[in-house]
């Protein structure tokens, strides 16, 4: 008998694995009804929103097995994990940044879980290890969250966050003998590390009752003296009538002000400030109200430089006399484009850099300070670029330029001659000239243009049977720039198209494509979703067939949505630690700072008919569905993770078709910030395995 070829033995493993009918865990429903403006609406599985009972851990156990079980007869499984592990083992660089006498520098070898923070005296000097955070746990579960040194350099401060947990303790080392003090400062959530004389500023909250589940409440700043125990901290501000606002203090490099940023929500800012050189100071008003977005650039000496969407949706910068602060004598000098956002501005060697997006793509303009151009930043390609940060008296900056096929790339600026000189530039262990991006536009539900990118291998052919990864977010005003897509590769190589879609709700063209995707202008984020795919399908360069739609945060509710509204749109769906019940997300931890872009089941009646309307745990029905894998963590305390249990819950109750429906759940991780690259890769080899298999897919078959 002749032996079978490898293609037919593949096809007939997935022939038998599909044949099996899976056999999910039961989940036990109650008798819960929630009442809201007179509507009745049952909740049959609030109990899973008890994350640390021991049936919701035995819930959690049932379902990893049965996702990993069928993870794990996957042929080509181990193949891309193998695959993934191999383009991952190269060396990545951060560009350097100077505090006091020495720079310093983040390197990855390729494979360690964390990156480590180098030191050296000059940039031509040796390096030398300054803080390895794989030394604070075995597994790689314990990140470096936050970092400051001191204004003299002497001293080093570090937030350190376990398991994925956006808490943070706080440790200080002094530099010069890379020695731990014995300051320990614990609760520290949502903080910077901002320096002041002998100490610095931070934000935390009175320790919770439940750890990854409780109401974040009553935030509130206080400093720290070095050398004295936490318990001895001067409180600098709360404000006990408003327990639903968040407080970030910061100090100006000069150490002259101190700015505490306040927010109801995830945007829409006041700012107050002190003048710390002037004693008897008192905090005072800068930025009044909350209908606007505003960040402090920088000072000289008491002109207080600042960008703001006041009266600019697409952000503008001005000058403010310290002395003289309302609103009426703030001076304008860069006013608002009339297309670019002003995303950052930084201020060096006396210039002002001006980092603006122009059709989700970076355009770097320096000006001098009276906002007069003096020249633009050319860069390699299309794509996305940071940093460009210093000192004012600094000649040089340094800044990373990446794309979704250039990788993160370091290059050093001379501001006076406006030259790029190339500073770091990994070396791949594969052929990224293999690969090509474009831009498209594409119409929306409503005729709204809408970006979007498109990656794949060049000499792609639009024969509407390419697999298709589609990308999006929309949402709380972030963007989604062009950056290289390691992850991306195992893709694009077995033959793959990488779509990402800007949709509205983000920042792509300033405040108003926000607001057009927020509170009840939500459904516009799901129409520009489903315009997307119906989009690389009308092009001829897919089919629903071959058609997988991701997201996460956000983009989890993203995915879910649009899963109800179009489930024959799409072959495989992606939700990633979504925003699943959107009825009752406002009651964990810090969920109630997202009010602000989905309104509130609770506080009006519109809004309530648009949450329902939206909720993916709630417009579930009886009728097929493509094949859905969620992926959740159980130390996720901003979007948790009961979220996605009782979205599974319902799909696996309710679900008429046979394809799989799967919830990843990790155990030592939480929202993404952090995670070791070894779960990293884990997952990401999961994934693929599950979008491969279920469009019927062969990756790596001849090798």
């Amino acid at each position: 008998m002749k032996y079978l070829s490898y293609t037919i033995v593949f096809t007939l493993i997935i022939l038998n694995l599909k044949a099996q009918q899976l056999d999910y865990p039961p989940t036990t429903k109650v008798n819960q009804i929630d009442t809201y403006f007179g509507v009745a609406v049952p909740d049959p599985y609030r109990w899973l929103e008890a994350m640390d009972s021991s049936a919701t851990a035995d819930w959690v156990t049932a379902q990893n097995e049965v996702t990993f079980a069928y993870l794990e007869q996957i042929p080509f499984r181990e193949k891309i994990k193998d695959r993934l592990t191999e383009i991952w083992d190269y060396e990545r660089v951060s560009a350097p940044f100077k505090e006091g006498t020495q720079y310093y520098f983040f390197k990855n070898d390729g494979l360690q879980n964390q990156s480590v923070l180098f030191q050296k005296e000059s940039l031509d000097a040796q390096s030398i290890v300054f803080f390895d955070p794989n030394q604070l746990s075995e597994d790689g579960t314990k990140a470096l969250r936050t970092f400051s040194f001191s204004n003299d350099g002497k001293y080093f401060a570090y937030g350190v966050s376990s398991g994925g947990s956006d808490w943070s303790e706080i440790f200080i080392m002094d530099v010069a003998t890379q020695t731990l003090l014995e300051d320990h400062i614990e609760w520290a959530k949502f903080t910077g590390i901002s320096w002041h004389k002998e100490g610095f500023f931070y934000s935390r909250y009175d320790a919770p009752e439940k750890e990854l589940a409780s109401k974040n409440e009553y935030h509130k700043v206080y400093y720290h003296k070095v050398g004295t125990p936490q318990s001895e901290d001067e409180l600098i501000y709360e404000d006990t009538t408003q327990p639903l606002r968040n407080f970030y203090a910061s100090t100006s490099d000069d150490d002259r002000f101190l700015y505490i940023y306040m927010s109801e929500g995830t945007s829409g800012n006041q700012i107050y400030f002190q003048d710390l050189s002037q004693e008897g100071s008192t905090l005072q008003p800068l930025v009044e109200g909350f209908d606007f977005e505003s960040s402090i650039v920088d000072n000289i000496g008491s002109e207080i430089y600042m960008r703001t969407n006041h009266d600019a949706p697409r952000y503008k910068l001005v000058k403010i006399d310290a002395n003289n602060p309302s609103v009426e004598n703030w001076q304008t000098v860069i006013p608002e484009h009339e297309k670019d956002v002003l995303q950052g501005v930084s201020i060096v060697d006396n210039k002002l850099i001006t980092n603006y997006l122009e059709d989700v793509k970076s355009k770097v303009v320096v000006l001098d300070l009276e906002g007069k151009f003096l020249h633009e930043v050319t860069f390699p390609t299309l794509g996305n670029v940071y940093g460009f940060g210093g000192k004012k008296e600094d000649k040089e900056v340094f800044y990373t330029f990446t794309s979704f096929i250039y990788p993160p790339t370091v290059f050093q600026y001379n501001i006076a001659q406006n030259e790029s000189t190339l500073y770091k530039k990994p070396t791949l262990n594969f052929d990224i000239n293999d690969y090509e991006t474009k831009q498209v536009f594409y119409p929306s539900k409503d005729g709204t243009m809408i970006p979007m990118f498109l990656t794949y291998k060049k000499g792609l052919v639009q024969n509407g049977n390419n697999p298709t990864y589609l990308y999006g977010y929309g949402g709380f005003n972030v963007s989604l720039e062009p950056g290289f897509r390691l992850s991306a590769i195992p893709f694009l190589e077995n033959g793959g198209i990488y779509a990402v879609a800007n949709l509205r709700g983000g920042a792509e063209y300033g405040e108003e494509w926000h607001k057009a995707g927020m509170l009840l202008n939500k459904q516009n984020v799901f129409d520009d979703f489903i315009s997307a795919g119906e989009y690389l399908i009308q092009e001829n360069y897919t089919s629903s067939e071959k058609l997988a739609i991701a997201g996460g945060s956000n983009g989890g509710l993203l995915v879910g949505a649009c899963l109800n509204q179009r489930p024959d749109l799409f072959q495989v769906a992606l939700p990633a630690v979504g925003v699943m019940d959107m009825l009752r997300f406002h009651k964990f931890t810090i969920g109630w700072a997202w009010v602000v872009e989905y309104g509130s089941s609770e506080r009006d009646e519109a809004e309530f008919q648009n949450l329902l309307a939206i909720s993916p745990v709630h417009n579930i029905q009886a009728i097929d569905y493509p094949a859905v894998m969620v992926t959740t963590a159980d130390h996720d305390d901003r979007v948790v993770p009961a979220h996605s249990f009782k979205y599974m819950a319902t799909l696996q109750e309710k679900n008429t078709s046979n394809q799989p429906t799967l919830i990843r759940i990790e155990t030592q991780a939480g929202h993404g910030a952090g995670k070791p690259t070894s779960k990293v890769i884990e997952e990401l080899a999961d994934i693929w395995s599950f979008v491969f298999y279920n469009m019927d897919e062969s990756p790596y078959e001849n090798e």
